[in-house]
């Protein structure tokens, strides 16, 4: 599947986004930088709704007037408008600005003829206070001016719902730019959204099914809006029900507008942060698509999350809970609570899931419960500078209850940091780009599971290799030797040797290796009086992504070296004589 379409408009995307972010020329003094965003993100949330119900609003008017006194009216005027929102009000942006002197009461009464779903949404963005801070700087009727012309129209007609919704995903990237935000709270461009939609939909089989797909930390649901547009692209008679839930207050209003425009049921958008107030209890989703945040701490949800834990199986958190420093661990078993028996997972992470945590502890057993169930399907490392607020290494794995047969008890990494074009201009950190042909090639080695290399080794490329899932765990084994007296021998107690503490050690012993045949082979021979401590013993699994594509490179030759910095001597006396010459 291409998305050439994308690359063509995404100037036109950020244009836009850059035109509409330009009516913060009105909002300085009053205004600080920071808060722009609390203007313009609403403003331009009510715009879309507005031109979008704009070919409508007589029709709307008109249903009005027929069942306004009737006891449930929603129906009719979501017909009438043919979205599942609507506005009764008799004003347009038009009509508003031809009475300046009452731009606030007409403002204030456009915004009270929406619809109940749309009221919750301005509740979001807290709106009301903005509106008197701008009545009280004489800003409002100038900013809903700004958004009248033709830079500012969001209608259906000219902007498609995915397009229209990276135009908000921009902005809100300006928003949280403006206040610093830390790295981890990210936002995922399209090209990495397409390669995981791709990967999540490569071996489906369609029949005009109804497919759910959910996103636990939705953003402005973008990821939903592309699975749903590329299982249409597959096979225009499914039906897709997207489900996201969301925890910024901002996002979640544009996702719930975005959902409201596209058709879907806005009631599949929920507000609360997902690791204390799950919303989808008892949901089970056939395909899950997500970026949750990496690198940000669950204090704020510690209580909620411990206490669910406890519940054991009847939890999503029973395997083990990671560092109270990085959550991401935790949506990844959140999502694998709701995945389907059938279902299918791509999840973004950094490389702690991959390796932190020694054997016994909360993210090894988390990743000891995943391969033991034979869950984890493929790890993608994608290059650095891959995403706007992060330039660091990220991770797409894919999970699954389901795998073919020819996948059972293997897992594919493929290390696809090669895979990318540079891009002309950075987009914040994003410097690195997935074209089409980089998702082709990386679609293909996860299609094809076999090793070897995919694309030009000199130039794009990834590499794919595939490993038995027991490659990954171990035995932690706990090696003692005796204390002994001054005469050299062992100190016994009730008979038994008594061991020395600081002659500890321990040894990781691979899963496959029988443990008393590798103690013999790696440490009788360098320590005959040693023994294993049995009870000690943990099971530990950990993914050394970097250690199974690391590539041996020989330094460069001393001479060579030498040869450098001899020319470099000669070039930087030649310039040294020209100044001096120059000077005289």
């Amino acid at each position: 599947m291409s998305n050439n379409k994308i690359n063509q408009v995404g100037f036109n995307i950020s244009e836009k986004a850059t035109l509409i972010w330009n009516v913060a020329d009105m909002l300085r003094g009053p205004f600080k930088p920071h808060e722009y965003g609390l203007v313009i993100l609403p403003m331009t949330v009510v715009k879309r709704f507005h031109d979008c119900l704009l070919p409508t609003h007589s029709k709307v008017l008109e249903t009005y007037e027929k069942v306004k006194n009737l006891e449930v009216v929603d129906g009719f005027l979501t017909r009438a408008s043919g979205y599942q929102f609507y506005n009764t009000s008799k004003y347009t942006f038009e009509t508003l600005l031809a009475d300046p002197e009452n731009i606030e009461a007409n403002f204030k009464d456009y915004l009270a003829g929406f619809s109940g779903n749309v009221q919750d949404v301005l509740a979001k963005f807290d709106f009301d206070n903005i509106i008197k801070r701008m009545v009280e700087s004489n800003t409002l009727y100038l900013v809903i001016k700004e958004f009248n012309t033709p830079k500012g129209y969001l209608g259906a007609d000219k902007i498609s719902a995915v397009d229209c919704g990276y135009v908000f995903e921009d902005l809100v990237r300006r928003f949280n730019e403006s206040y610093g935000e830390e790295a981890g709270a990210h936002f995922t461009s399209r090209d990495i959204i397409y390669l995981m939609t791709d990967i999540l939909l490569s071996d489906t089989k369609f029949n005009g099914q109804n497919i759910t797909v959910y996103d636990m930390a939705m953003g402005t649901s973008q990821m939903l809006s592309c699975m749903e547009e590329r299982i249409h692209a597959l096979d225009e008679d499914a039906t897709v029900t997207c489900f996201g839930q969301e925890f910024n207050p901002s996002t979640f209003a544009i996702a719930k507008a975005d959902m409201m425009i596209r058709g879907g049921d806005p009631n599949n958008m929920r507000f609360g942060d997902t690791l204390s107030e799950d919303q989808f209890k008892g949901y089970k989703f056939d395909r899950i698509i997500s970026n949750p945040p990496f690198g940000i701490d669950w204090k704020r949800e510690q209580n909620a999350v411990e206490a669910e834990a406890k519940l054991g199986e009847a939890g999503r958190f029973a395997p083990g809970l990671p560092k109270i420093s990085d959550g991401q661990q935790l949506f990844v078993l959140n999502g694998l609570a709701k995945l389907a028996d059938d279902g299918k997972m791509a999840i973004v992470q950094n490389g702690s899931p991959l390796f932190s945590g020694d054997a016994g502890s909360g993210p090894s057993n988390i990743r000891q419960y995943i391969l033991e169930n034979d869950w984890l399907d493929a790890i993608i490392q994608l290059s650095t500078q891959q995403f706007m607020n992060t330039s660091i290494a990220t991770y797409i794995w894919v999970l699954s209850k389901d795998k073919p047969a020819y996948r059972a008890g293997k897992v594919q990494l493929i290390d696809a940091s090669h895979c990318y074009e540079v891009r002309r201009k950075n987009i914040g950190t994003k410097r690195n780009d997935i074209t089409d042909r980089c998702r082709e090639i990386i679609v293909q080695a996860y299609g094809e599971f076999r090793e070897g290399i995919f694309g030009d080794k000199n130039g794009i490329y990834c590499e794919s290799k595939i490993f038995d899932a027991v490659e990954f765990g171990y035995n932690k084994i706990v090696v003692e030797r005796p204390l002994v007296d001054e005469n050299g021998k062992p100190v016994l107690k009730k008979g038994k040797k008594v061991a020395d503490s600081s002659l500890r050690d321990t040894e990781n012993v691979p899963m496959e290796e029988d443990i008393d045949a590798y103690f013999a082979r790696e440490v009788l021979p360098y320590a005959p009086d040693a023994w294993i401590d049995k009870t000690k013993t943990k099971v530990g699994y950990e993914i050394p992504m970097t250690r199974y594509f690391y590539e041996y490179k020989a330094p460069e030759a001393s001479d060579d070296i030498l040869s450098r910095i001899i020319g470099l001597e000669d070039e930087i006396a030649v310039s040294l004589k020209s100044l001096l010459h120059k000077g005289d």
